[in-house]
């Protein structure tokens, strides 16, 4: 991506990895899936009307040896191989720690599975489903009384393992009921990273929870940013395992993106298991592959590289990306960038610029990808059947979708290359009433919000991302504060300025209302920058 580079130096000398084993996970061997279609055309129609421009695969060849060959993991005869795996038994990552708020519950979505997470009066992470026993209210609504997690629609309150400690209707001679409880989840914080184990029948396995070496690594330091993103999380890691596509979609961006660095890579993979994949990648004219990539379940995918400085010192460089399926065409991504050794340059900026600067990398693509995911659901087909996936930029997409071919039967839906699985509902599109007091509110949303600044929308920065970090909101309230105030000062001395008769007086006034303006254009520049969405320059609007 193209937020790598402040964290490094520019020209990083050769290095040397040795990439960590994955264990090895048996594999069942089951009848190849067969795919059946839900909808009237045939392949052979398919591709009776495709470009004749466009290549075709046919019988494991492809167009003069430059694309990825799709049947490069089917056994003798064809079959393919099928892992058991339940996406419940795994770790998702749910929060940063750093952002998770004190004084109200979080409602967060794991794939089509609801949970509120909240710390309760000893500072204990909890996690539930999302709705009240009683009438189904969402919890994640509700407030924290002294610790205990109240629903705002009867005043029901939760605590500890989900037990009913209040019901303000009882009697006071009654009991709670048994089954007024809550479901729970096991959560931990590792890392800095809050983690869900979403089966209730099958206790956590430790054994899944990700750890990342050079995060734990002395000196190493990080800049975490977390985003919501309104496309399947699937789309998502493609495009994050997709380093092709950087010097043209996220032309400068920065100073690391250019789109005349736009050339063949060279991938090797070099593990293979039911838990994931990795291998190295690096420029075709490259004589060595010098960044390792690692893609494991059931959504954690990092790059790493080690730089050795001219005094023979190695230092370690981390881009992690920790990717939730938050629902149908939704995802929630968090991303960490770190090294043990940090650009100077990079020191020189605050913390905000680089959480701005990851949302319009996103919103460069987000046209992009939010088609592609369209276009899948659409079409209801594997990406064999769509996709044009080139071995000089596109062997770990081949490769992801490939390892969903294994995995995607223990999933709610998957696209994989060969298989598919459809969801069997459609996404519930949540509606906000209607009316002028339903639209002010909607304004400004109830946890985070601020003023008038941005109704809830997955397509909108201030949703996205400021609503979800802590420091991005404190920074948009600090400096629309002190526009504000620059704002007053500058009327201030305007009108002193006309009142006054002594020239100096009035000269010094006119220059303390030009650079209140002035600080009050830098106030509002700020504000932008962490609100506005990146728009393309050379679109007709």
């Amino acid at each position: 991506m193209a937020l790598l580079r402040p964290f490094i130096s520019p020209s990083p000398p050769p290095l040397s990895f040795s990439p960590p084993k994955l264990p090895p996970s048996s594999l069942l061997s089951l009848p190849q899936l067969q795919f059946n279609p839900h909808h009237k055309l045939t392949q052979s129609w398919r591709d009776s009307i495709r470009c004749c421009a466009v290549a075709e695969i046919r019988d494991g060849v492809d167009d003069q040896g430059v694309l990825v060959d799709p049947t490069s993991q089917e056994g003798p005869g064809g079959e393919r191989h099928m892992a058991k795996y339940d996406w419940r038994e795994e770790w998702y990552p749910l929060y940063l720690t750093k952002d998770l708020t004190e004084d109200a519950p979080l409602g967060l979505t794991v794939f089509d599975k609801q949970i509120v997470l909240y710390r309760d009066a000893n500072a204990l992470l909890r996690c539930y489903e999302d709705r009240c026993p009683h009438r189904l209210a969402k919890l994640s609504e509700g407030q924290l009384v002294d610790g205990r997690l109240e629903c705002l629609y009867h005043g029901w309150q939760f605590e500890g393992e989900g037990k009913c400690v209040k019901i303000p209707q009882l009697p006071a001679d009654a009991k709670i009921p048994r089954s007024a409880c809550v479901r729970t989840y096991e959560v931990k914080d590792s890392q800095g990273v809050i983690w869900v184990w979403m089966s209730q029948s099958t206790p956590p396995n430790p054994d899944k929870l990700p750890w990342f070496e050079n995060f734990a690594r002395p000196g190493f330091q990080d800049v975490s940013t977390i985003h919501e993103l309104p496309y399947d999380y699937s789309i998502l890691l493609e495009n994050l395992m997709d380093p092709a596509h950087v010097p043209i979609s996220h032309d400068r961006t920065d100073w690391s993106a250019k789109r005349e660095d736009a050339q063949p890579l060279r991938f090797k993979v070099t593990e293979r298991t039911d838990r994931g994949f990795a291998g190295w990648w690096g420029r075709d004219n490259e004589e060595s592959l010098l960044n390792f990539l690692r893609f494991d379940a059931p959504c954690v995918l990092q790059n790493n590289r080690e730089i050795v400085d001219k005094n023979g010192e190695k230092h370690y460089f981390s881009g992690l990306f920790l990717c939730r399926p938050s629902g149908q065409g939704k995802s929630m991504l968090i991303v960490r960038f770190g090294s043990t050794k940090r650009s100077p340059v990079a020191k020189i900026f605050p913390e905000w610029y680089f959480h701005q600067n990851a949302g319009k990398v996103f919103e460069q693509d987000m046209g992009f990808l939010s088609s592609q995911n369209e276009i899948l659901m659409k079409e209801r087909v594997p990406t064999k059947q769509l996709y044009l996936n080139l071995r000089s930029s596109d062997t770990w997409v081949a490769e992801y979708r490939r390892w969903m071919d294994k995995v995607g039967h223990g999933m709610p839906y998957h696209f994989g290359h060969s298989t598919i699985s459809l969801p069997e509902q459609p996404a519930v599109v949540e509606h906000a009433p209607a009316g002028l007091v339903a639209s002010l509110s909607a304004s400004s949303p109830a946890k985070g919000g601020i003023g008038t600044m941005h109704a809830p929308n997955p397509a909108n920065r201030y949703f996205r991302h400021v609503v979800h970090c802590k420091g991005c909101r404190s920074v948009v309230k600090a400096f629309q504060a002190w526009k504000n105030a620059f704002f007053a000062l500058a009327i201030a001395s305007t009108a002193l300025a006309i009142l006054v008769t002594g020239r100096q007086w009035k000269a010094l006034l006119v220059v303390g209302a030009a650079l209140s303006l002035a600080g009050m254009y830098a106030c509002s520049t700020v504000v932008a920058m962490n609100t506005t969405n990146f728009v393309r320059i050379h679109r007709r609007l």
